[in-house]
């Protein structure tokens, strides 16, 4: 399992990243935030973090 983001609901707030105990989250050039799907525990933190629930952890 790995946090998926919603580009389309994702604002760029930069919360998940501050949030990810692995630094699995980063934001790319448009503002938006990557997961590093090797470095993702699926933990959820980075899900109820979200202001705009724009992330999941998916299989």
């Amino acid at each position: 399992m790995v946090a998926k983001i919603n580009v389309d609901e994702c604002t760029g707030c930069g919360t998940c990243v501050d949030e990810c105990p692995t630094e699995a989250i980063s934001m790319n050039d448009n503002d938006i935030a990557v997961v590093n799907a090797d470095e993702c525990t699926d933990c959820g933190m980075c899900v109820d973090a979200c202001p705009t629930e724009a992330i999941s952890v998916e299989e």
